[in-house]
């Protein structure tokens, strides 16, 4: 059998860690659960499995996702550091995760799609909103998690650089999604992206779903072009920022290119606002998606 398979050993030190903390990252999960039925006012349960709300169930899955994303960061970890101080630093880590995910989600309801009520939409089983909610929650984890990887410790200095670059490409987010408003204004008679979402718009919901997990991924490049200085702050946000703007309109012409070649003769902004074409939509989503990935594997990602 050893002639066939060759396994890492794992010791019995390395299985406690792991048992530890994957049972820390199950209680973060409930915690997560806890926290969107009380913001929420409502039981996941009952919108779940009594009113058969899709919506509801997209929008947890997104924020269980995207705490998985960025506890994936963490577990494994602080391995050798003493069990206690580990524990500490998963839950410290995790909470963190948690808080900064949430203010993401926060920040997105508030400034980036302000003119649409997310909860209320999604009560209302809009599943155009929660597509988006649902993708706006784990692009924050996937740049979140990026970054988590990038600073070395679990000092201050790593918690403030941590906190600071999240605040930049969330910026990068809102600037992005006001961007793509004002082209959609533009294309359709000073017509609402916003509204469009609220009014059901599944396709543009999709298509805007790959702008933002693919601007998360290429984003999240940054880290292996980057240099982390501890204590240097200001050096550390403009860093991010510079490089996260540079790299969001690499793809974004990328994607564009792309879609003007394989969609050679076909109107495909009408065909996804106006003729609301989930097909061509999910084509936008793979290209954004996919090129992030591409671009991230050249870079070292």
């Amino acid at each position: 059998m050893e002639a066939l398979v060759k396994l890492v050993p794992l010791t019995e030190e390395l299985l406690i860690y792991l048992a530890m903390d994957v049972g820390i990252a199950l209680a973060l999960l409930m915690v997560m659960k806890w926290l969107t039925g009380a913001f929420r006012k409502t039981s996941v349960t009952d919108e779940l499995g009594v009113k058969d709300n899709f919506a509801f169930g997209i929008s947890i899955a997104g924020g269980m996702l995207s705490l998985c994303i960025v506890l994936s960061s963490v577990v494994g970890r602080h391995v050798g550091m003493g069990y206690k101080d580990a524990a500490m630093a998963m839950l410290t880590f995790g909470l963190i995760g948690i808080i900064l995910v949430k203010f993401g989600r926060f920040a997105h309801d508030k400034l980036v799609l302000n003119k649409v009520d997310t909860p209320e939409m999604i009560a209302e089983r809009s599943v155009s909103v929660a597509l988006v909610d649902a993708a706006s929650l784990v692009a924050s984890a996937i740049v979140l998690r990026n970054i988590m990887l990038w600073v070395n410790g679990s000092d201050m200095n790593a918690v403030i650089a941590i906190t600071t670059g999240f605040a930049v490409v969330l910026t990068m987010l809102l600037v992005m999604t006001r961007i793509l408003e004002f082209r959609y204004a533009r294309d359709n008679q000073n017509d609402s992206f916003q509204g469009a979402l609220e009014g059901g718009q599944i396709a543009l919901a999709i298509e805007h779903a790959g702008n933002l997990l693919g601007t998360a991924m290429i984003v999240s490049a940054a880290k292996n072009l980057l240099i982390y200085e501890p204590t240097g702050y200001v050096s550390n946000v403009t860093g991010w920022l510079l490089v996260s703007v540079c790299l969001t309109i690499a793809l974004h012409l990328l994607v564009l290119a792309n879609k003007k070649i394989i969609l050679f003769g076909m109107n495909f902004r009408q065909e996804v606002d106006q003729q609301h074409n989930i097909g061509v939509a999910a084509l936008g989503f793979t290209l954004s998606i996919g090129n992030a990935m591409i671009i991230n594997a050249v870079l070292g990602g």
